[in-house]
């Protein structure tokens, strides 16, 4: 749980991992701690402080927090007070404050989104979770029995002695915008602690800006969702919260057919029409809320939801890529840089149609929140020259020469880089997993010829373990999927040289 400065050459390419103390730090300067497995996500908080002490003292607070939170609101802790509640006796129980106010924003948001926001929408989620195992969809009367369970009562509230009575047995899951009404309360949690100017909260691609920071947010592409594909948006966030939806990183496939996570809890179908929903809002919960029910509505519908948010902003990507803004979203977004695509040079240049895809999923530690591994995935040819740098996950520039072999190929390099600032939001992942890809380029953006390339990736942890994986491959004819053998740092990996979608 420690924090370190950013200083103008130690910005990074892709931010996951997470570092020990160092000395105190200039008043001013920005902090930055990851984590993995918090709410079963990657997590990343930065703290503008005036010192490091400070800072760290902010961060313990933002963490205390979020435990708290979420051993009163889990639907996965058997022991959290939601479940307690879920599962006891049907009678007027009295609830903390806390439980009793997400359950009534539940209540507000089932009606104001005209029942596209449903905590029972979990009767309709394990309908299609017990179907897709015997790959199957769910019948018309499996279908028809979830829906008449969604549309009954499943609490009743009493303001007046802070009670909930559960009314029935059927599972409940707080899902929809829990995470970001987490965040909010942590925010404010580190925000009151002495000498923070500033937090930018992350939690799975939630993100909250608090303070006196503007934070660059880039927006995944649902149709390119590798660590290292271009974003869709890139938008300057100051004072506000940002949360992405989407059916791209979570569902169930069905007879080969994808099939979305969010359920429409109106008709018991995936929602399929929109595949990602972004919505910025003064308040993390709106944002968080809005954008699962966008997922759900069609744009039509979306459109007259986000008027009931002042200052709510949106932008959704169809199933049909068809991208769709509310008035103000231009306001907030930067211009990307258009890049021109290479032509082939000549007949031993690497096809452009193709790409390698490289999935890495990092070891995970159950109980645990572990400092993530620094990481640097790259290529080199035959002659064992750098070709290109794919990827650089570190927070301590202190510690690089921890990876070996990436620092005696790159190090030069990285010093000479200016890299910018940034957070993403994406439809949640799942902790520790993640996909990247070359694209068959050099580090000049120019494809190189087809021949032989060894695929490099470096995995050093902190106080941990040091692995090198390797595996050369010929370009020059076809290829075939690779798994790289499993060690103490990484539970998967594998190489596939495959068509670009």
């Amino acid at each position: 749980m420690k924090l370190i400065r950013i200083t103008i050459y130690s910005l990074l390419l892709l931010v996951l991992c997470t570092s020990a103390s160092r000395p105190p730090a200039k008043s001013g300067n920005l902090y930055i701690s990851d984590y993995e497995n918090v709410l079963g996500t990657s997590f990343e908080l930065k703290i503008d402080a005036a010192s490091f002490a400070q800072a760290q003292t902010a961060e313990a607070a933002a963490m205390k927090e979020i435990d708290r939170l979420n051993k009163i609101l889990s639907g996965y802790d058997a022991s959290s007070e939601f479940n307690q509640w879920l599962h006891g006796e049907k009678k007027a129980a009295k609830v903390s404050p806390e439980l009793f106010e997400v359950l009534s924003m539940f209540d507000q948001w089932r009606i104001q989104s005209g029942g596209a926001l449903d905590a029972s929408a979990e009767v309709i989620v394990r309908a299609w979770k017990e179907a897709a195992k015997l790959n199957r969809q769910p019948t018309s009367t499996e279908l028809a029995a979830a829906i008449a369970v969604v549309k009954q009562p499943h609490w009743k509230l009493d303001a007046a002695n802070q009670t909930a009575t559960h009314l029935d047995n059927a599972p409940l899951m707080l899902n929809s915008f829990v995470k970001s009404y987490l965040i909010n309360k942590a925010c404010n949690a580190a925000m009151a602690a002495g000498g923070v100017k500033a937090v930018v909260m992350n939690i799975g691609g939630d993100i909250v800006v608090r303070g006196s920071h503007t934070e660059q947010i880039q927006v995944s592409d649902p149709k390119a969702d590798a660590e290292n594909d271009a974003p869709i948006a890139r938008l300057n966030i100051s004072n506000k919260a940002i949360a992405t939806s989407g059916n791209y990183r979570r569902g169930e496939f069905v007879n080969g057919k994808w099939h979305s996570h969010i359920v429409d809890p109106r008709t018991g179908l995936p929602a399929d029409k929109v595949i990602s929903a972004t919505v910025i809002a003064d308040n993390a919960t709106d944002a968080g809320a809005l954008a699962t029910a966008f997922n759900v509505l069609t744009p039509d519908e979306s459109k007259v939801l986000a008027t009931t948010v002042p200052g709510a902003e949106y932008m959704l990507i169809t199933s049909e890529g068809v991208r769709v803004e509310s008035r103000g979203w231009k306001a907030l977004e930067i211009p990307l840089t258009k890049t021109t695509v290479s032509t082939l040079a000549a007949d031993n240049t690497w096809d452009p149609n193709y790409e390698l895809v490289i999935n890495l999923e990092l070891r995970q530690f159950e109980g645990f929140r572990v400092h993530s591994p620094y990481v640097a995935v790259w290529v080199i040819d035959k002659d064992k020259k750098p070709v290109r740098s794919i990827a650089l996950w570190y927070r301590k520039p202190r510690y690089l020469d921890e990876m070996r072999a990436w620092y005696e190929t790159y190090y030069s390099r990285f010093l000479e880089d200016d890299r910018a600032i940034s957070s993403t939001t994406s439809a949640t992942r799942p902790a520790g997993k993640y996909t990247l890809k070359w694209d068959g380029k050099d580090d000049k953006g120019e494809f190189v010829k087809r021949g032989t390339y060894t695929i490099m990736i470096e995995v050093a942890r902190e106080h941990g373990t040091h692995q090198l994986m390797t595996r050369a491959l010929d370009f020059s004819k076809k290829v075939q999927p690779v798994t790289l053998p499993e060690n103490t740092e990484v539970t998967s990996a594998s190489l596939n040289y495959t068509k670009k979608n």
